[in-house]
């Protein structure tokens, strides 16, 4: 099995995580797939996002608000 690191953006109405997860791999029909532990920090990150709960979103990974860009 190996595992390898990968970095899942998460958007929630206005804002964005970037979260680092791991990614295991092995010779199995289902990979490359996550551990448990790394699906439920998405599931509490992309939570804390929809509450609009910055704080608890920014303990998984960096935020970043989304702004509409004015164009010609």
């Amino acid at each position: 099995m190996k595992k390898r690191k990968k970095t899942k953006y998460l958007h929630e109405g206005c804002y964005v995580a970037e979260i680092e997860v791991e990614v295991l791999e092995d010779e199995g029909g289902w990979s490359p797939y996550l551990s448990i532990n790394d699906a439920y920090r998405l599931d509490d990150a992309r939570e804390a996002l929809r509450k609009g709960d910055l704080r608890s979103a920014a303990k998984y990974g960096r935020i970043y608000e989304l702004r509409p860009v004015a164009h010609q």
